[in-house]
């Protein structure tokens, strides 16, 4: 499996067609940041947020992606700051990809219970990759494996590059929903070509769609106390990739449970369960995809976790702000 793996990243690397998408996390409200910049400061607090997941567990050195951010709302600019830290670590070849993104995003009240938000990111991206950890054919000796020095040509083992993303959200205290467009400028991602225009090399764009909810099944006055039911989906499309995840959340109290179904272009996918707990200044949630497709003896599922604790600014006077009343998780 180790070998196999191996080759599998250096076809990536190295061949003709670069297949490449954006990492994903199944707990993608609790990742808002990175799932659409038009989330920075819909909470209102001042949110510090942590995720982390493990992609695969059965494989030896499987995809680790993990990422931290904060946002916050500032009225003096009308709408929200934020920053977002991500890296993701794919495989034996340690093919690591880091990014910084600095966001804002500006809030309209179209009236008392309608609102929308749009939000622009800028990212700074570095790839990087470790060619010692790649085997290649010329290197078998017959009799003693790998032992041979490879005659395949090095290239940059470390490429940069800018990149931005776009969205849009709207919501009022029952529905909520909004679109995102990533990797709008299509930058070149190639190690060996990276001043080619070539379709090939570049970072396709990530179009994303998602929209959900809140259906209060009882009616108390304390809405902490109110069970509620948030049915919700979200599309994502990059090049010939598509994937649509569909599922529910059921709150009460501190207690938040979900399960998902998640259906990509090529097969049924996995099973996402999820068990959460949020309090008024900190949350965390954990979820497992349970691998349903031809891979699933292979791979197995996946972990993921969310950590965030939300503090409240001081309330201004002059300024109504409306928070996004969604899931957290």
């Amino acid at each position: 499996m180790r070998m196999k793996f191996s080759i599998l990243f250096v076809f990536m690397l190295f061949a003709n067609v670069m297949l490449a998408q954006d990492p994903q996390f199944s707990q993608f409200y609790s990742n808002p940041l990175y799932t659409n910049p038009a989330f920075c400061g819909s909470s209102g607090n001042y949110r510090f947020v942590l995720n982390a997941r493990d992609q695969y567990t059965a494989l030896q050195n499987n995809y680790k992606t993990y990422s931290a951010s904060f946002d916050a709302n500032i009225p003096q600019l009308g709408g929200g700051l934020g920053a977002l830290v991500t890296s993701d670590v794919s495989g034996d070849g340690k093919l690591t990809t880091n990014t910084i993104s600095g966001l804002y995003s500006y809030q309209i009240q179209v009236n008392k219970n309608f609102t929308m938000r749009a939000g622009i990111q800028g990212s700074y991206v570095q790839k990087s990759y470790d060619f010692s950890k790649y085997h290649f054919g010329d290197e078998i000796d017959d009799r003693y494996g790998f032992t041979k020095k490879t005659a395949e040509n090095v290239a940059n083992q470390q490429i940069g590059f800018p990149n931005f993303a776009v969205g849009i959200l709207a919501y009022t205290n029952i529905f909520y929903g909004g679109f995102a467009i990533h990797n709008i400028t299509e930058p070149n991602q190639s190690f060996y070509f990276p001043s080619s225009t070539n379709s090939q090399y570049l970072l396709p764009r990530r179009y994303t769609a998602h929209a959900g909810m809140n259906i209060y099944i009882t009616n108390q006055r304390d809405e902490q106390e109110r069970l509620m039911i948030s049915p919700n989906i979200i599309y994502m499309s990059q090049r010939d990739f598509n994937q649509i995840n569909l599922g529910f959340y059921v709150k009460k109290q501190a207690l938040t449970t979900g399960f998902w179904f998640r259906q990509t272009s090529q097969n049924t996918d996995a099973l996402i369960v999820l068990l959460g707990v949020k309090f008024p200044k900190f949350r965390a949630g954990y979820s497992y995809d349970i691998t349903v497709s031809g891979a699933r003896t292979a791979t197995q599922g996946s972990h993921e976790l969310s950590v965030a604790v939300e503090i409240a600014p001081k309330k201004h006077e002059k300024r109504v702000f409306k928070p996004l009343v969604c899931p957290v998780f």
